[in-house]
């Protein structure tokens, strides 16, 4: 392999350590699992935003988290996993389309949000007694809160490191 090729599987190795180390911090406090999730890495979405060959490393930390951190369970990483995957495979196909950075962070944060339910379905599915809509409700907002504070925190990031170049 050359340096070219290698590169990207080392940015994206990268990317998804940042992702589990992150977590870990909410996770202590028990808020990286269950129906409030203050992950502090899901702001590491927004590099799909600069570059898409970044997904692999962001599905990779979730998919290691939710494997081997609080409330590891085969079901966690599926749908963590899969959340994660769809908003992002959507995220580059719709993206494209908007001019702007900002446009395509907002894109970004809504498809996250939006796609919580299926975090949300998962719970209820775990936990008897435990309702839908206001798990729903409780990670959607968790996930707008944390997605919209990360972003301009990227942004300025990104003006400073250029992420899309740093995975040619």
């Amino acid at each position: 392999m050359t340096q070219s090729k290698i590169r990207p599987w080392i940015i994206n190795a990268l990317v998804a350590a940042m992702y589990v180390v992150l977590c870990l911090g909410p996770a202590a406090f028990s808020l990286a699992s269950g129906a409030i999730q203050f992950r502090v890495s899901e702001g590491l979405n927004h590099l799909a935003v600069f570059n898409r060959k970044y997904i692999w490393g962001i599905v990779a930390g979730v998919i290691l988290f939710d494997a081997f951190g609080p409330g590891a369970s085969l079901l966690n990483v599926l749908f963590g996993g899969g959340q994660s995957l769809l908003a992002l495979l959507v995220l580059t196909w719709l993206a494209p389309k908007l001019k702007t950075v900002w446009q395509r962070m907002l894109l970004n944060i809504v498809l996250f949000t939006v796609s919580m339910f299926m975090i949300a379905l998962m719970i209820t599915m775990m936990s008897s007694g435990v309702a839908f809509w206001p798990t729903y409700l409780t990670t959607a907002l968790s996930e707008l809160i944390i997605m919209s504070i990360t972003a301009p925190i990227m942004y300025s990031l990104d003006r400073v490191l250029h992420f899309s170049d740093r995975i040619q």
